[in-house]
């Protein structure tokens, strides 16, 4: 039998109540649980625009916020310890409202909280559900979701006061005032512009790991390090080895520098030997070396997209595949980035390099329609720059057939954005690829220009000035 309550107080009992779906426990599975969230790269995008527009960025919380959802299927729990009914022990009670614990808590909260903002007069980007705006004559406002924190921004003052005003008045709300921290991220309003950085988790995770000795160093990993899958003796405990990768993986939200690194180490997760430790503790060392290391979001900067794209010839030593690579910038600092091995054997380094442009094109599409949403149309060919004068010829002409034949279709996908206009395929020097820092490891000379160019300041170093 099925008792249709709600048993006791919601607010009570919520850390101690585990939420089960009554058909889960009759075999059937969940409907759909999956709740959108903010793509870091959205973050990066809507601090760059703030930074270049002079807008500038509050932070709120909701309380309690998954007591909000409501449920559109019927859901029941089984009675939590201490609260059984003496009447009716063997009843279960059916949910009225989403629960602390319930699958579909996260997504009835979205859906709660996109319906107020829809009626609030928000529309939902198409190019992230997280994100949120609302475009009326010169009044252009954001608000930029992550599970019950938000990011509200724009160049009206009275309409972000009437929207926290009446989310206020609607939810519980713990106003922060402006942004300085959101999801681990350190953001810090600088004499040049924005700041954001992750030096707080860094201290951690090399507190946690234990490196407080040895050199100094100045670059992620060795020149020309050769990792392999089976070489060298394995961990008798493979699980400090994942914790650290793990860890280094979310530092590469503002640590564009290291992603090729942990990129690399990341692929030995299965069967980590001594090697892959040691390479792992040598980007960790290169951290605790570059603790305040973060990305400048300089204000007033020219709003200008442009990308560059490489790729590593075969240098995955196991396999033999490329590792992709590129970067876009927004004005002077990084937004994107993405260091990747490709999914099958280059039979050539034109064709590694093809596979990557296009890898970046889908990148590119897809920033273009976000910063539509974000009131910044681009209304050129955004430039992708590559060092391989084959690639580009090959993205530009359609009719090199008899060398193309065997790469698959999908990455014939950048000659057709560059032929209709979309995306202008360019030529740089090998030495200006700024991409080249996501597909090799490299001398500290070149790396420390690289790094500079891709937006990277020390705030540390540069003390003074904050």
């Amino acid at each position: 039998e099925i008792c249709a309550c709600l048993v006791g107080s919601e607010m009570c009992i919520r850390d101690r109540l585990v939420a089960r779906g009554f058909s889960q426990k009759y075999g059937e599975d969940y409907d759909e649980t999956f709740s959108p969230v903010a793509k870091m790269t959205t973050v990066r995008s809507l601090l760059s625009l703030a930074a270049s527009f002079g807008w500038k960025l509050w932070q709120l919380d909701v309380k309690n916020a998954f007591l909000y959802g409501e449920l559109d299927k019927e859901i029941f729990i089984e009675q939590p310890p201490g609260f059984e009914s003496q009447e009716y022990p063997n009843h279960v009670c059916k949910l009225k409202k989403a629960l602390y614990g319930l699958k579909q808590a996260p997504r009835a909260w979205y859906g709660k909280l996109a319906q107020f903002l829809q009626f609030c007069g928000y529309m939902a980007s198409s190019a992230d559900s997280s994100l949120f705006f609302k475009r009326s004559g010169r009044v252009h406002v954001v608000v930029l979701l992550y599970v019950d924190d938000m990011i509200i921004t724009g160049n009206d003052d009275a309409e972000i006061a009437r929207l926290q005003e009446d989310m206020s008045v609607r939810f519980e709300m713990k106003k922060l005032g402006e942004l300085n921290h959101f999801l681990g991220l350190e953001v810090e309003r600088v004499k040049d512009g924005i700041f954001i950085g992750q030096q707080g988790y860094a201290k951690r995770i090399v507190d946690r790991f234990g490196v407080h000795q040895g050199k100094v160093r100045s670059t992620p990993l060795d020149t020309n390090i050769r990792l392999k899958r089976d070489e060298g003796s394995l961990l008798a405990n493979p699980r400090p080895y994942r914790s650290l990768v793990g860890s280094l993986l979310y530092l590469t939200i503002t640590r564009p520098d290291i992603a090729f690194a942990v990129g690399l180490v990341s692929r030995f997760m299965q069967e980590p030997r001594k090697p892959h430790l040691e390479a792992a503790k040598k980007i960790l060392k290169y951290v605790k070396t570059t603790l305040g290391m973060g990305l400048m979001y300089k204000y007033n900067a020219k709003v200008s997209l442009h990308g560059f794209t490489d790729a590593d010839f075969g240098g995955d030593l196991d396999d033999r595949k490329s590792t992709s690579g590129f970067v876009f910038l927004c004005g002077d600092t990084s937004i994107s980035w993405c260091s990747k091995k490709q999914a099958t054997v280059s039979l050539s380094t034109t064709e590694a390099e093809y596979k990557a442009s296009t890898l970046a094109a889908q990148e590119c599409i897809w920033l273009r329609r976000l910063l539509e949403d974000l009131f910044e149309p681009i209304n050129k060919s955004v430039t992708i720059y590559g060092d391989n004068q084959s690639a580009i010829k090959l993205a530009n002409n359609p009719v090199f057939h008899g060398r193309t034949k065997h790469i698959e279709l999908e990455h014939h996908f950048i000659r057709e954005k560059v032929l209709d206009g979309t995306i202008e395929a360019l030529e740089v020097r090998s030495e200006d690829n700024i991409a080249d820092i996501f597909t090799k490891s490299l001398p500290k000379g070149q790396f420390e220009i690289l790094r500079s160019k891709l937006g990277m300041v020390d705030k540390i170093k540069f003390k003074g000035e904050y």
